[in-house]
């Protein structure tokens, strides 16, 4: 099935194929900046691309290229280091190794080529020197180089940001050396009591110092993928300016269209507001798994929304979500396993949740179609082809069943109540109302009850007469 996506640049739903003469299909998506550990919020976006790249894969095999960056140098990289006096390498090191292993408990497959800021100064260097001689940058006068955006006619084109709120969005930052307040920085002058022992070789007649936060992605694409990519994603809070200012510097510099397609994934709201560490309501993954939740459960509950749509993450969801996982888990046990050597091709059985997930990676949409096929099929009467097909599914899905029952997950209802409540989530999640009550009373009938909330639910004993 061809997988079609929205597309920020056209706001229009369109297909996705390679456009490259070798046929490879090149994507980006903007990595995690290593100064502290990931929230679950970063992880809604690297989950969501997850699945992009699993439907890739299956749709272009062998001739996928996926490019992730490392963020290891920025204002945050920096005040990290200096806070801790530690060197920046060692800090950097650190979360990018959290990062990893969290990636890893998530089932998040490892992009083809991950580099670093760090290690692409020069690319940086000659791209800023490229923009200086086309007249696209400027030399101020303690050495740092800005970007003109009047020298890019279509600045704006991404997120239809107007020069009137380009200027009030810049006027917080410092314009006492620049031409324009909406130009951005592509080289910061090495300031001491700012970077510390930070500092690289600037491009010509400009000072030593670090290369501003945007160039860092154009440079790691032009790299590792070419001056034109098929897709380029990210969270929506990096369309402007990041994202802006990465069309109009590769472009100016490279001469042609920087990337095909864009996607954003939203916000992710935590119980109805934004996620911040004075609420409260500030997670990471290890302080969820501390709590007893497990990562699959959480990468579950982070594709129970349609990724274009802010998702309102509770506690609760992942009571769900872990319950939904546990009646995968026991269907796919009824489904047995083939034989040795006795494996048939995939059914037909759970195209519908394909044809959801390639019709704009319309993630809840296809975990309803999962539930909807998986309560009325008997495993025990599965046709060949069905395990196949249904294993085919957890791959795009990237859920884990073998993952479930780790240490530290939280002791619930019984096995049977567990699945009965996840399927009546799914089916009323599929507004398949009749089977929903039905479970629903089978529920009540086993001695529990099921409270719903906007976004999951919970399970209590009830209470006897």
């Amino acid at each position: 099935m061809a997988i079609k996506l929205f597309d920020s640049m056209s706001r229009e739903t369109r297909e996705l194929r390679p456009e490259n003469p070798d046929g490879v299909f090149r994507f980006y998506n903007c990595g995690l900046t290593v100064y502290a550990a990931g929230h679950i919020g970063n992880f809604r976006t690297f989950v969501v691309n997850d699945v992009l790249r699993r439907l890739f894969e299956l749709e272009f095999p062998g001739k996928v290229k996926h490019v992730r960056n490392i963020t290891d140098v920025d204002d945050r990289t920096i005040a990290q280091a200096r806070a801790e006096k530690r060197p920046l390498a060692e800090i950097t090191r650190k979360w990018t190794e959290l990062f990893h292993a969290d990636c890893v408990a998530l089932n998040c497959l490892p992009p083809h080529v991950e580099p670093t800021a760090t290690g692409h100064i020069r690319e940086q260097v000659d791209m800023i020197d490229v923009l200086m001689r086309k007249g696209n940058a400027y030399r101020t006068a303690d050495g740092s180089v800005y970007f003109k955006i009047s020298s890019f006619p279509d600045y704006g084109a991404l997120s239809r940001i107007k020069e009137r709120e380009l200027k009030v969005t810049n006027s917080v930052f410092d314009a006492d050396h620049k031409d324009d307040l909406g130009d951005f920085a592509l080289w910061k002058a090495y300031k001491p009591e700012e970077d510390g022992d930070v500092r690289w070789p600037g491009p010509p007649s400009a000072a030593e110092g670090r290369p501003g936060w945007h160039i860092e992605c154009s440079a790691m694409v032009k790299k590792h993928l070419g001056e034109t990519i098929d897709l380029h994603t990210g969270g929506v809070d990096l369309l402007f300016p990041h994202h802006e200012n990465e069309i109009a510097q590769s472009q100016c510099c490279n001469g042609t269209t920087f990337a095909r397609h864009w996607y954003h994934s939203e916000h992710l709201l935590v119980e109805s507001t934004k996620m911040s560490k004075s609420k409260g309501n500030y997670f990471t993954l290890g302080e969820l798994v501390e709590k007893g939740y497990s990562p699959m459960a959480l990468r579950y509950a982070l594709l129970s929304g349609h990724p274009r749509k802010q998702l309102n993450f509770t506690l609760d969801s992942l009571h769900a979500a872990d319950s939904a996982l546990k009646a995968l888990k026991r269907f796919s046990d009824g489904l047995g396993v083939p034989p040795k050597g006795q494996g048939e091709p995939p059914s037909t059985l759970f195209e519908p949740v394909f044809r959801a997930l390639t019709d704009d990676l319309n993630t809840p949409g296809a975990l309803g179609a999962l539930f909807t096929l998986v309560n009325a099929t008997d495993p025990a009467k599965a046709q060949p082809g069905d395990r196949a097909a249904f294993e085919r599914v957890l791959y795009a899905l990237g859920l884990d069943l073998g993952a479930l029952g780790s240490p530290g997950a939280s002791a619930g209802p019984p096995a049977a109540v567990e699945s009965l409540a996840a399927r009546r989530w799914e089916s009323k999640r599929a507004k398949d109302f009749a089977t929903a009550d039905r479970l629903r009373a089978e529920l009540a009938a086993a001695g529990w009850s099921m409270l719903d909330g906007k976004e999951g639910y919970r399970l209590e004993p009830l209470k006897k007469a």
